[in-house]
């Protein structure tokens, strides 16, 4: 009934747990019609939620997300209700028990991954982030970035201290990077956490909707330096940079040209975009087993950037 990969997914994450969400899927989507009195549409693209354009009773354009419950959709929801719209696509409705929002489904809704031209997509993911950038409440369920860049931890627990099939350079030099930027971190804000160019949609706003600006999806909920999220979009590289002579200066292009629209220190920039690829490519490993090579090569890549 739902794609292969998506099930494989869900399958790969949470094992029996994700199998019994998974036959309980199609009962939990009715319930969601049944209680906001809403029409659920054929699925986007599945990867590790169900996520489906809907219809509400009064016609309104809506997202109906559903996820095997845990931490991050909590921290999502928590999100969600401070950015309010600003920035970011709208939460209508939650129920945190049963992984469940209910939200505007952002429109036109083009990903900003299909712009051709790079620069543009580097300028709009940066000014997106300033969007998104909030001081945090007293109390909250945010991660501190401390715990969320724990991984590299886990690597070398599970390698009795080595670093497996991962080169010993990168993961040093993450890991020193790390404990670097987090030692020198300004106070922290709320962060996206998730912000790349498919997480970013065209949506279209003013009385008259013809003035188009971008909202964000999906925040994880993080607590620490605002830089942090400008290392996303190194382990999101445009399609083609595998295929270009000299890869880095892509790399070199975005780390300034985010520089100078942040007003931000780029060696900085550069240090997280690194030790992200790294820490990444060590999530697809301990997650999937899969696809963590190519993201070890997008480090390999960014140690190349002369500033």
């Amino acid at each position: 009934m739902f794609p292969q990969h998506f099930t494989q997914t869900i399958l790969e994450l949470y094992g029996s747990n994700g199998a019994a969400w998974l036959e309980s899927l199609p009962e939990r989507i009715a319930a969601c019609e049944r209680r906001w009195s809403l029409t659920a549409l054929p699925p986007f693209n599945l990867s590790y939620n169900y996520v489906a354009p809907a219809v509400g009773k009064d016609g309104a354009a809506l997202v109906l997300k559903l996820g095997v419950p845990n931490l991050e959709l909590l921290t999502e929801m928590a999100a969600l209700k401070i950015y309010d719209g600003r920035g970011c696509a709208r939460l209508f409705e939650c129920d945190p028990e049963q992984g469940i929002l209910l939200m505007e489904r952002v429109l036109p809704g083009r990903p900003l991954a299909e712009l051709a031209d790079d620069k543009q997509i580097t300028q709009v993911i940066a000014q997106t982030m300033q969007k998104l950038w909030r001081p945090l409440p007293a109390e909250h369920p945010f991660h501190p970035l401390e715990r969320w860049t724990g991984g590299l931890k886990r690597l070398r627990e599970t390698f009795v201290g080595g670093t497996g099939p991962f080169p010993n350079h990168l993961v040093e030099c993450a890991e020193g990077l790390f404990a670097d930027l987090l030692a020198s971190s300004p106070e922290p804000v709320l962060l996206h956490g998730d912000l790349h160019q498919w997480n970013i949609l065209s949506a279209q706003v003013g009385a008259d909707l013809c003035v188009c600006s971008y909202k964000a999806l999906d925040p994880k909920g993080l607590a620490g330096d605002p830089l942090f999220d400008t290392g996303v979009f190194f382990y999101n590289p445009p399609p083609d940079l595998f295929s270009l002579q000299h890869p880095e200066s892509v790399y070199e292009r975005r780390t300034r040209q985010t520089a100078e629209v942040l007003g931000a220190d780029p060696q900085r920039i550069l240090a997280w975009g690194f030790a992200e690829c790294v820490l990444s490519a060590w999530w697809s490993y301990e997650d999937h087993g899969h696809g963590w090579e190519e993201t070890l090569a997008l480090a390999e890549i960014v140690l190349k950037v002369k500033l």
